[in-house]
């Protein structure tokens, strides 16, 4: 899909990155008064669009088997990737060991595409769940590698998805088993962690930062996306509900201020504003959009019933 809608779903994946990413840092900086590298930091968090948020969307409407569907989800990764190419960029030191991390991941990236498949077919099936098992190295592997080059574990993920999405996305029981995996044991471990950093009492004693954050990425990312989506031929309901979903956020945005403030480019109440206006932007848009703005005529028939009968 992505190859069939790549110049609509990187113009919207590219404008929802650089709107919020420029008004949140300008709004930081002048608005806030935090220093030029917390500013940076608080535009790549306030980016970002929740591919997790997006994709739960998409499954319990059926969406994500329509053109539609897969469309937004590609926007929603070029998004993605660019805010953690852009976090890279800016904070990450360039020596010999992103030089490494960059030919492994090359390397990888060439390679697995060709691998997996002889190996799926090979051992897969099996009580011991190897595909599973390699997957979760070849993962683990690279965020480990990608740490080692004080870069993010989550960039070799994105683009390990991307390569591998024609073999691994065919299976279906896989990809069940993986979302179990990653939702039911992993990410709770991560949310656990990342929450147990914020400051609720530095939230309590300045509300503003929080607030002012939440609404600038929801204003730019409205500004930005919904233009483009309208000049791809979205009607208008299409339009605004695309607008909403990609101004969610979530995972990235908390792993950004995660990465800042255990790189002390954000202190602990700076940290605590960004996360609680992450956490925000995963709820607000998707309410408004699922309760105001959802394309009912892409749902499937059963779904149209059951929620037209409620």
């Amino acid at each position: 899909m992505f190859r069939k809608q790549w110049k609509q779903a990187t113009a919207i994946g590219l404008v929802s990155f650089i709107a919020p990413f420029i008004g949140c840092a300008a709004l930081a900086r002048c608005g806030l008064g935090w220093s030029v590298e917390a500013s940076w930091l608080a535009g790549i968090a306030m980016s970002t669009t929740s591919v997790a948020v997006v994709y739960a969307v998409m499954l319990e409407f059926g969406l994500n088997a329509t053109d539609y569907g897969k469309t937004v989800l590609a926007a929603c990764f070029i998004t993605d990737l660019v805010t953690v190419i852009a976090l890279g960029l800016i904070f990450a030191p360039f020596t010999y060991r992103t030089l490494i991390f960059l030919g492994v991941g090359v390397l990888a990236a060439v390679i697995l595409p060709r691998l997996i498949p002889h190996f799926f077919r090979r051992y897969g099936g099996r009580p011991s769940e190897l595909e599973a098992k390699l997957l979760m190295f070849c993962l683990f592997a690279m965020g480990a590698l990608a740490t080692w080059a004080d870069s993010e574990a989550v960039l070799p993920a994105y683009l390990l998805g991307m390569v591998l999405a024609g073999t691994v996305g065919k299976d279906h029981a896989l990809v069940r088993r993986l979302r179990t995996l990653t939702f039911g044991l992993l990410t709770p471990f991560y949310f656990i962690r990342a929450g147990s950093l914020v400051s609720l009492p530095a939230l309590v004693a300045a509300p503003l930062a929080f607030v002012a954050l939440l609404l600038a990425k929801m204003a730019t990312k409205m500004a930005s996306v919904y233009p483009v989506a309208r000049g791809y031929g979205s009607p208008k309901q299409e339009g605004m509900y695309t607008t909403l979903l990609m101004s969610t956020g979530l995972t990235f945005g908390t792993i950004s201020a995660l990465f800042g403030l255990s790189h002390q480019i954000v202190d602990q109440a700076q940290y605590s504003a960004l996360v609680a206006a992450v956490i925000g932007s995963a709820v607000v848009p998707t309410l408004i959009a699922n309760a105001f703005f959802l394309p009912r005529h892409l749902l499937p028939r059963e779904d149209k019933d059951a929620h037209g009968t409620a």
